[in-house]
């Protein structure tokens, strides 16, 4: 199992690499557009899309290799924080559901 773990860490250390450089220059390209507006608008979207993503992936990867070499706990943690992020940033509503569990949390909501 240890070798697996080992084997895996070379893995996401590669990835974490790629997509470090990928990052990079997706966060280049958006700020030369800012100045230069060379992107057509859609393809602008997209690398503002890809922009918010890369970095949360790349975060990820990088956590994924750093909590391999740790202890069971380490890694459900990790995993229980990353999966908040990661459900927030899909499900924006699902905090006021959740936190409405809790007991005595005040849930604010908006009416129209």
């Amino acid at each position: 199992m240890k070798e697996f773990r080992l084997k895996l860490e070379k893995v996401f250390d590669f990835l974490g690499e790629i997509i470090a450089f990928l990052t990079i220059a997706i966060w280049a390209v958006v700020i030369i557009d800012t100045n230069f507006g060379f992107l057509p608008t859609t393809l602008r979207s997209i690398f503002e899309i890809s922009r918010y993503w890369s970095l949360l992936i790349l975060v990820a990867i990088e956590g994924f290799e750093c909590t391999i070499k740790r202890n069971i706990i380490v890694r459900l943690i990790f995993y229980i924080l990353l999966a908040v992020v990661i459900i927030g940033s899909f499900f924006p509503d699902t905090y006021k559901w959740l936190i409405s569990y809790v007991p005595g949390a005040v849930v604010t909501t908006t009416g129209a």
